[in-house]
């Protein structure tokens, strides 16, 4: 379901201000991106796209959250990160323009700003300091892969959690500024992100708890004492 721009409610064009990525933007390309997004309304499990589909344009997560995974014929599946607002992605094929490289999936219900790869195509031909702005985003998903390789390579699991919590809580670099927060993520699913087994998670998330850096809920992780989190994850 798709409603046009000018019915964009006020509090989801509150939201992409606050993201990093948008926020850097000049004005002018501000209210191009804001003038063209169509809103979508995801239902909980729904898939929005799937490995190999067309590219269909840009997304940012204006409420709720996307899963993005990995899967095998055998039905195996990785989940690579669980995103929310005011995060945008689905940039990589306006720069390829190749098929989706993964599954996407909502997480609860989810509202989402899209702009249709025809319309951002033509956004692109018209602007290009648009394709700057791209290029940023794409940069920055890159850095964040090759951190993740590191930290797979060379930190310790509880390491590992710890900078997982950080990126999560800091929106993958779209927030800033995170003193508390809750993190809506199962111990399952947060341990197919890393690479552990959810017993593993399980006892270090408990031990960060009894050291009193979080506080654990049904399917939430509450950050109490970012400075140790920090100190944890060896930043």
């Amino acid at each position: 379901m798709t409603s046009a721009a000018a019915d964009l409610p006020a509090k989801y064009r509150e939201r992409v201000l606050a993201g990093q990525w948008f926020h850097s933007l000049t004005p002018a390309l501000q209210d191009l991106l804001l003038a063209n997004l169509t809103l979508r309304q995801l239902t909980v499990g729904q898939r929005l796209f799937a490995r190999g589909d067309a590219a269909d344009g840009l997304y940012c997560v204006a409420d709720g959250s996307i899963k993005l995974t990995g899967s095998t014929r055998d039905g195996k599946e990785a989940i690579l990160a669980i995103i929310e607002a005011p995060s945008w992605f689905g940039e990589i094929a306006a720069f390829d323009e190749l098929t989706r490289t993964h599954d996407a999936w909502a997480e609860e219900a989810t509202t989402l700003l899209h702009i249709p790869s025809a319309t951002l195509n033509t956004l692109l031909t018209q602007h290009p300091l648009l394709w700057h702005a791209l290029g940023l985003l794409l940069s920055h998903k890159i850095r964040l892969a090759f951190l993740a390789l590191e930290e797979l390579s060379l930190q310790p699991p509880a390491s590992r959690l710890a900078r997982r919590l950080l990126m999560m809580a800091r929106g993958y670099g779209e927030l800033e500024g995170i003193s508390k927060r809750e993190i809506r993520v199962p111990q399952e699913q947060l341990g197919q992100m890393l690479a552990l087994s959810r017993q593993t998670v399980n006892q270090l998330l408990r031990q960060l708890e009894s050291n009193g850096v979080v506080r654990l809920g049904r399917g939430g992780i509450e950050i109490l004492d970012l400075a140790q989190l920090q100190m944890l994850a060896n930043l």
